[in-house]
């Protein structure tokens, strides 16, 4: 087992231990939530990133948005199954490449989705090979960098006629937002990085 593994593991079972208050969510959907997972990969090196992707601007939903590789649940599936699936599909991550650290606290989106988030760590130059239908561009995120509160920006926008509040993460030219940088900012009160 690597060193960061197995830090991840420990920051993971001590951050999981106990009752988060005010934990990120959006409430807005009032039915059924469908569920979907993410895989927040972490790639094993000096200083190690989230593996995250922009969607393509044609897409139908969240078009050109920075994401976790991830998708619907499908029936029978697990969250890790399906954020190993999803991973495979469109960054053609191999399962075997993935030491999966756990799950996450599920986010529920305005959309009507409730997101898993799966943390798992991928070696360090792992060659992906993007789904040009799913994947306009990938890129990493270094953890220290996105978890840093102060990275974390609070901004707001006036949507569908009420005034919205979300986080706001740049990194370089990358505008990291939404329900991605929420589960970022859930995650880093999870695990004390």
């Amino acid at each position: 087992m690597s060193e960061l593994v197995a830090r991840l593991r420990a920051l993971h079972e001590d951050g999981h231990a106990q009752e988060l208050d005010n934990l990120l969510s959006d409430e807005r959907h009032g039915g059924t939530f469908r569920p979907a997972a993410v895989l927040a990969a972490i790639t094993e090196r000096e200083r190690p990133g989230f593996l995250m992707i922009h969607r393509p601007s044609n897409m139908r939903s969240h078009p050109g948005q920075v994401a976790f590789p991830g998708g619907k649940i499908d029936p029978g599936e697990s969250p890790v199954e399906a954020a190993l699936r999803e991973a495979w599909e469109e960054l053609g991550i191999h399962e075997r490449d993935v030491t999966v650290i756990g799950t996450s606290d599920v986010y529920r989106t305005g959309t009507g989705y409730a997101v898993t988030p799966v943390i798992a760590v991928v070696p360090p130059d792992l060659e992906l090979n993007p789904s040009p239908t799913e994947v306009a561009q990938w890129f990493e995120a270094p953890v220290d960098f996105v978890f840093n509160r102060q990275n974390q920006v609070e901004q707001s926008a006036f949507w569908q006629g009420a005034e919205r509040r979300y986080i706001e993460i740049m990194w370089q030219q990358h505008r990291i937002w939404g329900v991605t940088a929420a589960i970022i900012h859930n995650l880093s009160r999870r695990i004390a990085w």
